[in-house]
């Protein structure tokens, strides 16, 4: 099997795995790493075994393919080289910081053709992906979202929004096949400049609600997400990477005794209507998302087909994202 060549731009806290993995990896050569840090990009390449480039150019020449796992101020610069360069790229989120300079990305990678994949991460959590093979034709009504974390300084260079929310907000333009009808948000900095904690309310079209709340400095962390439609109830943990699932079907059906109960809790009879509700906990495989993320990408890279998040689905991401901070903005405004 002929590998791929690829390489790390960016060998931080994150760029350091996707390194690792990389080297870790059937599909991958991992030729090597590059860092403004001089001396952080050699200490990864030595402990992997490779190279570490001393400049972004000599990197380039000698990969097919790369993750850029930099700060989002330098995204659209460090990202344009590469596909200037015809690289397929694996780009950290967001896209980009602004509407203009994720479009740009796009219509590059268009132009020659290249595989151009945003990590959303949160896409290929094992919850998620199991979402997927429980064959639910999801239409929800309500989703409600909640995603904490401890505080650091790594993210900083942005507010909350970007930073965290933009991952469910990813996952939810995913599941709503509607259009976004209004936003409403509010949001309070607490130990940065920007956004420390953030709520976001958005109405879609077809009637739909989500609400959103993402914080970075709360004492434990949480990525939990409930979806309320007609006849469902989901909730997924995806710290936990579990899930329980509430039908409401016809009492018949529950009684089948064909249906599998390997996943089946528990059964509540609603008499009343002729109806039963199954409780299920599908059993999940525990499985590291990065690495899901990272061999999706190679298989594309590969094969030439479209990423499970491309640059246009990253795109539509940070634009509800950058309208959620204007309108928490605007409300902070008047708290002044």
């Amino acid at each position: 099997m002929e590998k791929i060549k690829v390489g790390v731009i960016g060998v931080g806290h994150l760029g350091l795995h996707h390194a690792r993995i990389y080297s870790q990896l059937l599909e991958a050569e991992l030729v090597g790493v590059y860092d403004i840090d001089q001396e952080k990009s050699q200490k990864v390449a030595s402990d992997l075994g490779v190279k570490s480039f001393e400049n972004l150019e000599s990197l380039l020449t000698a990969v097919k393919a790369v993750s850029c796992v930099v700060p989002t101020s330098a995204h659209h610069q460090v990202t344009y080289e590469v596909l200037d360069r015809k690289i397929d790229c694996l780009l950290e989120k967001p896209i980009a910081q602004t509407v203009s300079q994720a479009q740009e990305l796009i219509g590059l990678a268009d132009k020659y053709k290249l595989i151009f994949q945003v990590g959303h991460i949160e896409r290929f959590n094992p919850s998620v992906l199991t979402l997927k093979d429980l064959g639910v034709d999801l239409d929800p009504k309500f989703i409600e979202t909640h995603r904490l974390a401890a505080f650091t300084e790594r993210g900083t260079d942005v507010a909350v929004i970007l930073d965290l929310m933009i991952h469910d907000i990813d996952l939810i333009l995913s599941w709503v096949k509607s259009e976004i009808e209004e936003i409403q948000a509010v949001g309070i900095s607490v130990v940065s400049e920007a956004d420390d904690i953030a709520n976001a309310r958005i109405t879609f079209k077809n009637g739909g609600v989500a609400n959103i709340t993402a914080s970075r400095i709360s004492p434990r962390p949480m990525r939990k997400l409930r979806i309320f439609q007609k006849d469902l109830y989901l909730s997924l943990d995806l710290l936990d990477k579990s899930m329980e699932v509430y039908k409401l079907v016809p009492t018949a059906m529950g009684n089948n005794p064909l249906l599998s109960e390997k996943n089946i809790v528990g059964k509540i009879p609603v008499e009343k209507i002729g109806k039963t509700v199954i409780y299920e906990r599908p059993k999940i495989e525990n499985q590291d998302m990065l690495t899901l993320e990272l061999k999706s990408f190679l298989d594309c890279v590969k094969n030439r087909t479209k990423p499970l998040v491309s640059g246009v689905e990253a795109k539509k991401a940070l634009e509800v994202a950058l309208e959620i901070e204007r309108k928490s903005q605007e409300h902070r405004k008047k708290l002044l």
